[in-house]
């Protein structure tokens, strides 16, 4: 019986499109991702490196001026479906289950979310969760089996009572490995507010 749910953010509740920021960073010069700047931006989520250090890393490497790199970076981030917030507020009043967010996110994103948002919003979003989880607050990011370790364990849950719900397969590949129940979203083709008509929630 599944008593716990653990989603992630983006492309789960909030639209991205993930070839934007690439397309940015071309316009700006940039047109390979390398490995260097790979290890940036998973410092980056991990909150082990400040947004200033982020910054300051693809301008002495391009000289992208702080306004452009901060507006690719953000690119990736659309709109927010309302029928989606409604969908967790329902979830929230039945109080079946405990629910959780679990993001790759950083800085940036979730300024830039806020600000798009209102913190009007942005709070009705954040209080339908038990815990909030950013991957820049905590210092662990998603596929490391260390960050669903943490979550499991913080809040005592049982993974085989837990679904976990993200649009990346390495993601929910791994927290399948752990023993819980995953639904590998595919944006376009799957909503969320469709999560209580999978198998694992139908007696």
């Amino acid at each position: 019986m599944i008593k716990n749910i653990i989603f992630d953010f983006g492309d789960i509740f909030i639209n991205l499109d993930k070839e934007a920021t690439y397309k940015e960073l071309a316009k700006l010069g940039v047109t390979e991702i390398t490995d260097e700047m790979l290890q940036q931006y998973y410092q980056y989520e991990m909150g082990l490196i400040s947004t200033e250090e982020f910054i300051n890393f693809f301008y002495e490497k391009f000289s992208i001026p702080k306004k452009d790199l901060v507006f690719a970076w953000n690119a990736i981030l659309l709109d927010f479906p309302k029928h989606r917030l409604a969908f967790l507020k329902k979830l929230v009043v039945t109080n079946k289950y405990r629910i959780f967010l679990l993001s790759n996110t950083n800085d940036l994103h979730i300024s830039w979310i806020q600000n798009d948002w209102g913190m009007k919003l942005y709070n009705e979003f954040k209080n339908c969760f038990e815990q909030f989880y950013l991957s820049h607050e905590i210092n662990f990011r998603k596929p490391n089996a260390n960050i669903y370790e943490f979550v499991l364990n913080e809040n005592k849950l049982e993974a085989s009572e837990t679904i976990f719900i993200d649009d990346t397969k390495e993601n929910t590949d791994a927290a399948k490995e752990l023993g819980m129940h995953v639904w590998h979203l595919i944006p376009g083709d799957d909503d969320v507010v469709d999560l209580l008509k999978r198998k694992e929630f139908i007696a």
